[in-house]
């Protein structure tokens, strides 16, 4: 009889550490974290999803998956007093009409005990491209791991295109044009920029994380210039900003700021001139740093005279650093 019941309790002890997650009721998170042997098609199967929707969920570029890398994940929901779907939405990182759809909901109506399938959003992706909001980015960026040691953020700006090549709505056809002409034009294996920024505040994801950007710096000597993109990631912000020309928009300036600050804070960086650099301060024929010295050397004006109050490394740590260490404190204290 002992025998008996030890062996009852074992079995009933085995279900339950076997219980797929997906049905695990009022789980208090939507986040599954990657663990050694996970795949996509195995942890999709697992929530009752797909490979493709989890890479939209999660803006996944490809089908690698890292150890400790964190994916939103689908959940069951047991429908408690108090409850809304609008509730539910932004406690599983949702939105109303699609826990609707996916329970074939025909009204905002939920009861108590009534048990959800709630489906994490999708991002906006096209191809490699990955478009979100600052917020969207925040999650991106934590939750995904990288192999490459990153020390240095560039910044650039685009010059063309410039504010009047972007209508709202175009951000994918920009990207894709700027990669044309970064793989056709240049001869570079990718778009060269792992980020861009946009006048209307939304960031895109291109060029992955865990390759250097390519050309970012225009530097005529290709074995400097990639010891100098080696542990860099690339920002181009979309615009003229030069002296006179696009004013930046009140959104692309708190993204840009909210991005960088992001970074150094993923990546265990401080505002200064050696992680925060501007093409400026580089002679483009020998790869030389030279930051406010530049008379006499082949220079760029990127990322514009009229960037956050001008391209000098006396601007930026005067304009552009304080507001990004001002933000990572911001960040760091609404943070769990």
């Amino acid at each position: 009889m002992k025998k008996q019941f030890v062996l009852l309790f074992s079995l009933i002890l085995f279900m339950l550490l076997n219980i797929s997650p997906a049905h695990a009721t009022n789980n208090p998170r939507n986040i599954y974290e990657v663990k050694s042997g996970d795949y996509l098609w195995k942890i999709a199967n697992t929530y009752e999803t797909s490979v493709k929707n989890l890479k939209q969920i999660n803006g996944l570029q490809s089908d690698l998956l890292l150890v400790g890398q964190k994916l939103r994940v689908p959940v069951m929901y047991e429908v408690v007093s108090g409850d809304t779907l609008w509730k539910l939405s932004q406690a599983f990182n949702s939105t109303v009409q699609s826990i609707k759809t996916t329970n074939g909901l025909t009204s905002n109506m939920i009861y108590i005990g009534q048990k959800l399938k709630i489906p994490p959003k999708k991002l906006n992706m096209q191809g490699q491209y990955v478009l979100m909001t600052r917020e969207e980015f925040k999650d991106w960026l934590f939750n995904h791991k990288f192999t490459r040691e990153i020390g240095t953020i560039q910044q650039h700006h685009t010059y063309q295109p410039s504010y009047q090549q972007f209508n709202g709505s175009n951000h994918f056809a920009l990207l894709k044009g700027m990669e044309d002409y970064h793989v056709n034009g240049m001869g570079w294996s990718n778009i060269s920029q792992q980020l861009t920024t946009f006048p209307d505040g939304t960031v895109a994801v291109g060029r992955p994380f865990n390759t250097p950007p390519e050309g970012s710096f225009g530097l005529l000597d290709d074995s400097v210039m990639h010891a100098i993109e080696a542990n860099a990631l690339a920002i181009e912000n979309v615009g003229n900003f030069d002296a006179g020309n696009n004013q930046m928009t009140a959104e692309q300036r708190d993204t840009i700021i909210t991005v960088t600050a992001l970074l150094m804070l993923k990546f265990g960086l401080t505002p200064s001139i050696d992680s925060i650099t501007y093409h400026h301060w580089w002679d483009i024929n020998t790869g030389e740093r030279v930051l406010d010295n530049g008379e006499g050397h082949a220079i760029k004006t990127c990322p514009g005279t009229g960037f956050f109050g001008g391209n000098s490394t006396t601007t930026a740590k005067n304009n552009f650093y304080p507001l990004v260490r001002q933000k990572m404190q911001e960040i760091l204290a609404s943070m769990p």
